[in-house]
């Protein structure tokens, strides 16, 4: 069963969608905020799946929120909880595994528990740091138009969160797909692809050259041709990795 915790400076909102995720039987809900420092000094000690979000709280904006969220070494799925349906795409930038309005429809929150179930439910939350390992897989099983594409690993050059949209570039040909570019992250945890900012994962095989940039940032050129951002979160880590 799913750990999720929930931020909501709404009373009946936070109640309304406890209720719907204790109805579902397979989320348990490890916690509540009603604030974005009442969060995080649960949230430290706790071992969470998943965060429900709402993004207009009266202390902080829940996006800033998301961004320290994906900077703790284990960080947990979100998921935002709005009324406002305008700030779908940042969300989706911010690598949100889904995006939910109020007031919430129970199959809506059913779909949400279901995707979230495809990303982690294989995945124990120890395991879930990034580095590199002998255990390898070699293929990568997507859906694209209703099929199921296998890509060989060793032929993704990056995989991108692009204006709401996951693409994977391979060497042959590029593919969108709708999972969150999180999931990913999760899925190949123990291959060549590495996160290196917000909006991007690359396979570390497939860099050609590493291009100073600003403010100690560097872009990455891939064997394809590409540019791929290095955000100074991601850059002692890139930089321990290919010892630079």
């Amino acid at each position: 069963m799913l750990k999720a915790f929930i931020v909501d400076d709404e009373p009946l909102a936070r109640d309304e969608l406890v209720f719907l995720l204790k109805r579902s039987n397979q989320i348990e809900i490890a916690g509540e905020a009603d604030s974005v420092e009442a969060a995080f000094e649960k949230i430290a000690n706790l071992e969470i799946d998943v965060i429900f979000l709402d993004i207009q709280l009266a202390d902080e904006s829940g996006m800033e929120i998301a961004e320290r969220i994906n900077e703790m070494e284990f960080p947990p799925l979100i998921v935002f909880a709005t009324a406002f349906d305008e700030y779908a795409l940042k969300a989706f930038e911010l690598n949100a595994a889904d995006y939910i309005l109020k007031p919430f429809d129970e199959k809506r929150v059913q779909q949400t528990i279901e995707k979230l179930y495809r990303v982690v439910a294989n995945i124990p939350l120890s395991s879930r740091k990034k580095s590199l390992s002998h255990e390898r897989t070699e293929k990568l099983a997507v859906t694209v138009d209703e099929k199921i594409v296998l890509i060989n690993l060793n032929e993704i050059n990056y995989i991108g969160s692009i204006e709401g949209k996951t693409v994977i570039a391979a060497d042959k040909q590029k593919h969108i797909v709708n999972d969150p570019l999180v999931m990913f992250e999760r899925k190949l945890h123990h291959s060549s692809i590495l996160r290196v900012h917000r909006a991007y994962l690359v396979n570390i095989d497939a860099i050609n050259e590493i291009e100073p940039w600003f403010n100690s940032t560097y872009n990455l050129i891939m064997r394809d041709g590409e540019k791929v951002p290095v955000s100074r979160t991601y850059t002692k880590e890139l930089k321990q990795l290919l010892g630079f």
